[in-house]
């Protein structure tokens, strides 16, 4: 079972509430900044990390835009909630901007007066509270977040020349709906097939074909916010019918297109 609600007060600002009891997500990344709290069970965060953390009742969970992550419960049911919300907004908020702490990587801070303050404005973005006080508890809440310490801290670094020179296939992967074959990607840019797969996980941490699926689920989400029907969103990136569709969203998002809809 999933909840989702979207601000109409902050654009790009989605909250989620959550029960799981089994393993639906896959590696993905967020086109937002987003913000997690576990209420009960445990589950485990697997990613851009050293190995395998377990997630306890009560931590929070940052994780910037575009990083690879998957959180899963790890014995029976959990409970959790997420705020997404647009990175460049929480830039113009946060203690130094695009400098700040936030974005060096995922963080999982255990302090229970971060997990309340999380709850705290949830409950704000769910009952849709006007802009002035919801922006200014964020702010509040990005300073306490930034000057935590972190039980665990995941950095991420991207080559930006490798990024660059795979621009043109990163670009092809999300929007050519005829799924181009790696070799003719690869020799594109003067590479094997082989090296175009490690250098996409050096980057990204996805294969190509994982890239282009959560690409996919990225712009899904977004049609469907703009009120898009299924049918269309899937027709529109590509997929080969609406089953198919519903079954690398799930795998991603962990909840239907239609329940991701409203």
């Amino acid at each position: 079972m999933a909840e989702f609600w979207r601000s109409t007060a902050l654009p790009d600002l989605e909250a989620r509430r959550s029960c799981q009891q089994n393993s639906c997500y896959r590696p993905h990344a967020h086109d937002s900044f987003s913000i997690g709290a576990i209420d009960s069970g445990t589950s485990v965060l697997t990613g851009p990390l050293d190995g395998r953390m377990r997630l306890e009742p009560g931590d929070v969970i940052i994780i910037p835009a575009g990083q690879v992550h998957a959180c899963n419960p790890d014995q029976g049911r959990w409970l959790y909630q997420m705020i997404h919300m647009d990175q460049a907004w929480v830039t113009s908020l946060a203690p130094g901007g695009e400098a700040s702490r936030l974005f060096d990587g995922i963080r999982v801070l255990r302090h229970p007066e971060l997990h309340s303050m999380v709850s705290a404005i949830n409950d704000m973005i769910f009952t849709d509270e006007p802009r002035e006080p919801l922006q200014a508890q964020f702010a509040v809440l990005f300073t306490e977040l930034e000057a935590a310490a972190p039980a665990h801290l995941a950095t991420s670094y991207a080559d930006p020349e490798l990024l660059t020179r795979l621009a043109s296939v990163m670009y092809r992967l999300r929007t050519d709906q005829s799924n181009p074959a790696l070799t003719e990607l690869a020799e594109s840019i003067g590479m094997s097939k082989f090296q175009l797969i490690r250098a996409m996980r050096r980057v990204t941490g996805l294969s190509p074909l994982a890239w282009r699926q959560n690409a996919r689920v990225v712009m899904a989400r977004r049609l469907l916010r703009e009120g898009r029907s299924i049918a269309e969103t899937a027709h529109a990136l590509g997929f080969t019918d609406q089953s198919h569709f519903h079954r690398v969203f799930r795998a991603h998002v962990a909840a239907s297109p239609g329940s991701y809809r409203g």
